[in-house]
């Protein structure tokens, strides 16, 4: 059976690491709309990685940061190509590194497809002093181009452009809007409402279960999609979005631990619905 499925679901590291140890030769294909990215295994040693134009460490620094996209592995299939000579501990402990801070860098930069824009202040005080990263990247700014698009044109990667923006976007200078035009809010509409409770409640009894059950290996899969519920719960969606966390999280638990444990799962959080 092939060993496939959705990279909303689980993060990359674990996804390498479930195969890694079973001492696989093979290739992880990796699709995200148009961008596609290979990680071949060796002997379950990681031994060359291909995303788009970049190769090596940092394609697979890059792909683990992935929140979306399709993974699949296939057995068997070999390179000769060897750009990769770290120990899988230490490449997957740096991805799973830079995974943590993206999620901090996501608060401000929540697409990598959103274009960057310069922030007009008439009444700004005081110089500004910025580095040399920071006035490369100001210089790539158009208003056209997405973070991707930026990180092509200074020669960087994703995340280090993202790094960057993310203290422009703190302090002012820039903000960051999605590729197509905003729709203005309708005459008269409403705040959304704040969240329910009885609700939020609810979605921290299921994280304390799906924790609990499925311990350390889910725990990243568990604390994305409890994040995303919240998320929705406080811009006034209803019991959908916990049912949503509960959908997906059954979903890698039948990946991670297999069937059983998933079914377990539902049945444990039968008590939160």
């Amino acid at each position: 059976m092939a060993f496939q499925g959705s990279l909303a679901e689980l993060n990359l590291p674990d996804i390498i690491q479930l195969i890694s140890v079973s001492g696989k030769s093979g290739v992880f294909h990796l699709v995200d709309g148009p961008h596609q990215g290979q990680i071949y295994l060796h002997e379950g040693k990681i031994v060359h990685a291909q995303l788009d134009d970049t190769a090596g460490e940092e394609a697979v620094y890059a792909l683990a940061i992935w929140s979306q996209g399709d993974f699949r592995f296939e057995n068997g299939v070999a390179t000769e190509q060897r750009t990769i000579s770290k120990s899988n501990t230490n490449l997957l402990m740096e991805a799973a590194r830079r995974l943590d801070e993206w999620r901090v860098l996501s608060k401000k930069i929540p697409s990598t497809d959103m274009v960057p824009e310069f922030v007009v202040q008439e009444h700004r005080e005081g110089q500004i002093n910025l580095n040399t990263s920071e006035w490369l990247i100001l210089s790539k700014i158009d208003g056209k181009r997405s973070v991707k698009q930026m990180a092509g044109a200074s020669g960087l990667s994703v995340f280090d452009v993202a790094k960057v923006l993310y203290g422009l976007v703190a302090t002012g200078l820039i903000r960051l809007r999605d590729q197509g035009p905003v729709a203005p809010p309708a005459a008269g509409a409403r705040p959304a409402a704040p969240a329910n409770p009885e609700l939020i409640g609810k979605l921290e009894r299921m994280r304390e279960i799906c924790n609990s059950t499925l311990g350390p290996v889910g725990e990243s899969v568990v604390s994305k999609h409890y994040l995303k519920a919240k998320a929705d719960l406080e811009h006034g969606s209803g019991f959908e979005a916990i049912q949503e966390a509960i959908t997906q999280i059954a979903r890698a638990s039948s990946i991670l631990k297999g069937p059983e444990t998933r079914d377990t799962l539902l049945e444990q959080l039968k008590a939160v619905r």
